[in-house]
């Protein structure tokens, strides 16, 4: 006999696994961050969630975001134009070599990944320091991506490259126009049944009449 699955229940406060590591970090409303995953010095905004396994570092991710399993945002740099490329350099206290340096450090801070609203970062897939993600943009599967996304648009590929735009302009003009995603909780609970049931344009001559 088959049991329907049970959809777990999120609320105003994260969930976050007890194998999670979350450091430094501000995590929205309505938020999941599971198994394994590890946020250091990063914003999530309400809604979003990081299935598990993801490495999340230096980013700012919007409301709604759909990370999949070990993705990673922001992987580790190393000084190519140095004499060495080793980390015995900046974490030189770990080698009785004197200080830390720091601003190696504040050099990746200043290489913040950003993440726009409602974008689909798919399974394995790597944004490199630096790089913006769209509004409503989806990153394929192990992908590798090195330049900004465009929002609205599908990229994959390594180094991403782009597939196609989700939507028309106008149909993507219109959802940047009403903004969905800036809401409140009842009004996602009322209008349930249009997320649901309205095509994408259809929705935008609900909402967006223009």
């Amino acid at each position: 006999m088959n049991k329907s699955k049970q959809t777990k229940q999120l609320s105003e406060e994260p969930t976050i696994h007890e194998t999670a590591i979350v450091l430094d970090s501000q995590i929205g409303k309505w938020t999941e961050i599971g198994p394994r995953s590890k946020i250091i010095e990063s914003s999530i905004g309400d809604y979003s969630y990081a299935i598990h396994e993801c490495d999340l570092i230096y980013s700012n991710v919007g409301k709604f975001v759909n990370i999949a399993a070990h993705v990673r945002l922001n992987p580790g740099q190393h000084p190519m134009d140095r004499a060495s490329m080793h980390h015995f350099q900046y974490r030189s206290s770990a080698y009785n070599l004197g200080d830390d340096d720091m601003s190696f450090f504040d050099w990746r801070r200043e290489k913040t990944v950003t993440v726009g609203h409602d974008a689909w970062i798919g399974h394995g897939a790597i944004i490199q320091g630096g790089v913006t993600i769209g509004i409503g943009s989806v990153i394929g599967s192990g992908s590798i991506v090195t330049k900004d996304v465009s929002p609205y648009t599908i990229v994959a590929g390594v180094p991403a490259k782009l597939i196609r735009p989700r939507f028309d302009k106008d149909i993507q003009d219109a959802l940047l126009r009403i903004r969905w995603w800036d809401w409140d909780h009842q009004d996602y609970l009322e209008r349930m049944e249009d997320f649901r049931k309205l095509s994408a344009s259809e929705f935008c001559l609900k909402y967006d009449p223009a």
